[in-house]
């Protein structure tokens, strides 16, 4: 069996019980760089694990490698944990692992875990809703792929108030901030960048369309950007104190 498991956003503590489960039964856990290590110590004596980690403009090993990987390695080992930060749908190429296992007759599971699209801006004191302000949220990603001829992002659909919540969308973050001006949001419209999201490390930027570029300037990666008035609660609900 694989299970394709999320991680969660970074705080280990978030893993879920399931989660926490099948990663103590492994043979083998093949994980990513943003699953938290201190995870790998819950896995019993002898399991492998196989790092299958990817930056921006780096990898380690591209996805059909991964993909293959997977499969090898659940030919010879009855538990494989696939573990992938934060959720597995969400931006986690876990549709395209749980494919390329169904097309070879692996039996597989998926585990959700929390995404860092609504736990990262939660532990930032932003809800991604409040009523009166924001009815609905959107997940973009914040990097598509180099060899797209066009954008599968329908900007001009961002123009009312939902809340935007960019992943991987960092390096672009010039890009981004431009685009929605571009469609009519005010340059003073709030926009926040966090870094390191529910961890020790964490950062949280919190400034405009305007000038969130040069105040975020240096923020490390991972870092997830919020669009929307819901940052304007910040003051009141800024809980996570390191």
């Amino acid at each position: 069996m694989v299970y394709l498991t999320g991680a969660g956003p970074g705080d280990i503590e978030l893993l879920t019980i399931k989660a926490l489960r099948v990663i103590k039964e492994a043979d083998v856990i093949i994980y990513d760089r943003l699953a938290n290590p201190e995870i790998l110590q819950e896995a019993k004596n002898g399991c492998k694990f196989v790092y299958v980690g990817k930056e921006d403009g780096h990898h380690i090993m591209p996805q059909d490698e991964i993909n293959e990987t997977i499969y090898q390695n659940s030919l010879n080992y009855n538990t494989v944990v696939r573990l992938k930060g934060g959720d597995p749908f969400v931006f986690g190429r876990g549709g395209e692992e749980g494919g390329y296992l169904f097309d070879r007759d692996v039996k597989f599971e998926i585990i959700p875990g929390i995404t860092s699209a609504i736990s990262v801006p939660a532990y930032a004191g932003i809800p991604v809703t409040h009523r009166g302000i924001a009815v609905s949220f959107r997940v973009i990603t914040g990097h598509e792929s180099p060899s797209k001829k066009t954008s599968q992002i329908d900007w001009e659909s961002f123009k009312g108030d939902d809340t935007l919540v960019f992943l991987m969308g960092l390096h672009n973050l010039t890009k981004i901030s431009n685009k929605l001006i571009e469609i009519g949001k005010s340059k003073n419209y709030p926009c926040a960048v966090i870094s390191k999201g529910t961890t020790k490390e964490q950062k949280t930027v919190v400034g405009t369309l305007g000038n969130i570029v040069e105040l975020s300037k240096g923020i490390p990666t991972p870092a997830l950007i919020v669009v929307g008035k819901v940052i304007e609660l910040r003051e009141q609900l800024n809980w996570f104190k390191i």
